[in-house]
């Protein structure tokens, strides 16, 4: 189990990054000036976003039951793209001090989404 409280978001999601690269269908996020919008930073399998860094957060995409299960149990909350009220269901937002271990969320996430969900 690969576990990084004491460092940056930026260099636990770079980690994440790394683990995930050798994955077949996954793409790393486009670096330089140029990225602005949603998912311009993510992680992608098959061209589709399953995790992103947002505000120095995990944002991972999962079934709404497990997002469900996940805010129950307090770990994150529903991901406001726009900050304006309207969450998206299959999208939560881990805080960098929660204890949620990244690397098996970003793995969670990537399986959900690989499968057409």
């Amino acid at each position: 189990m690969m576990t990084y409280p004491s460092l940056l978001p930026e260099e636990r999601f770079a980690r994440v990054v790394e683990e995930l690269l050798d994955t077949p269908g996954v793409t790393p996020p486009a670096d330089g000036p140029g990225r602005k919008g949603f998912g311009a930073g993510a992680l992608k399998i098959h061209n589709k976003i399953f995790a992103m860094l947002v505000r120095d957060r995990l944002v991972v995409k999962l079934p709404k039951r497990r997002v469900d299960v996940l805010i129950d149990a307090g770990e994150g909350e529903r991901f406001d793209p726009k900050k304006n009220g309207q969450r998206m269901k299959e999208w939560i937002v881990i805080e960098p001090a929660s204890k949620i271990e990244w690397l098996a969320l970003a793995k969670e996430a990537m399986e959900y989404v690989a499968a057409g969900k």
